[in-house]
């Protein structure tokens, strides 16, 4: 039992959370937006924890699945499911296309191009108002119930009822990048990340695995976008530009890098604390600042890497008050 504990207990922590955001939130609308980030940082931690790929483009992603979804149900009269799935989709196609162009650099001149390609879909958003109803967004996006064979599963006509929906998603989706990360696959992604030099020498195509791995990152954040784009009924222009890469990737190095769960608690932590602090001052991103310098000085694996270092700090206590595990003098 406790072997079969310890080999879930990174969903099991998803799962907690899921359960656990209903009873400390009033609002069902922050609860869903604490997931949808947390999806949003699951395909950068992809990127940045387990490719060492920091990219600015996540940004890019998540407005295709807002405009993806958005044109589709407003025009379309295609099922919901289908819908994510096209957002999705295009999200990795869209991926596959940017990391083309920019996995062949390396250090700065990768960020530089993610940047660049971020404010060149952005301008190219900007400019095809017929489509992405340019500088004010794509509006009236419906809220669509899930139905199977005539019955309703998730009828989504509440905050909390989306909520349930987003819930699901997020926990199917994370279950999925859990086996990924633990493959072969995922590790040969830390072996490229740590010493590349050494995996193009055993054989491993980094530009292949790169591009892959680029494309379930895109997959991953378009569907966060389409989810986000669904709930507040608008696909905005921001949901493009670099600020909002910069939230996702803000998010993902908060939570720490190199651990999914990580991704969760960083979305949990910005979206929340972001919600309190407006609503104390006007002025709350100063406030949010002074937090996130704490952080970057005394917690620099994270909030995960802090909880971590607490574990473990408790648990050598704990040994070294029975006698066991106390370190030599």
């Amino acid at each position: 039992m406790t072997a079969l504990i310890r080999k879930y207990a990174y969903f099991l922590a998803a799962l907690a959370a899921v359960l656990l955001l209903p009873l400390i939130l009033d609002s069902g609308s922050l609860a869903s937006e604490v997931l949808i980030f947390a999806l949003a940082a699951l395909g950068c931690n992809l990127l940045l924890g387990y490719a060492g790929l920091l990219s600015f483009g996540q940004g890019i992603f998540f407005g295709i699945g807002s405009y993806t979804l958005g044109i589709l149900l407003t025009r379309t009269g295609l099922p919901m499911p289908l819908v994510l799935l096209a957002a999705a989709f295009m999200g990795a196609a869209i991926a596959g296309l940017v990391g083309w162009l920019a996995i062949r650099q390396k250090g700065v001149y990768f960020v530089m191009l993610t940047l660049a390609l971020t404010q060149m879909f952005y301008f190219i958003a900007y400019s095809t108002p017929q489509w992405t109803g340019g500088d004010n967004g794509l509006l009236d996006i419906p809220t669509l119930p899930l139905t199977l064979f005539g019955f309703t599963l998730f009828p989504n006509q509440t905050a909390w009822q989306y909520y349930s929906f987003v819930a699901l998603l997020f926990l199917l989706v994370y279950c999925a990048l859990q086996r990924v990360v633990g493959s072969i696959f995922g590790r040969t992604l830390l072996a490229i990340r740590d010493n590349p030099a050494r995996a193009t020498a055993l054989g491993y195509n980094i530009i292949h695995f790169k591009l892959v791995v680029f494309m379930l990152s895109g997959a991953v954040t378009g569907l966060a976008g389409a989810l986000y784009a669904m709930m507040t009924n608008i696909a905005p222009l921001t949901s493009i530009n670099y600020h909002m890469s910069e939230i996702i990737l803000l998010i993902t190095v908060l939570g720490g890098t190199g651990s999914l769960i990580a991704s969760v608690l960083g979305a949990a932590f910005y979206v929340i604390v972001s919600d309190w602090l407006s609503a104390l001052w006007p002025r709350w991103l100063l406030l949010f600042g002074l937090l996130l310098m704490i952080i970057s000085l005394y917690m620099q694996g994270g909030l995960w890497g802090a909880c971590r270092m607490l574990a473990r700090r408790f648990s050598v206590f704990g040994k070294s008050s029975t006698g066991v595990g106390k370190e030599p003098l």
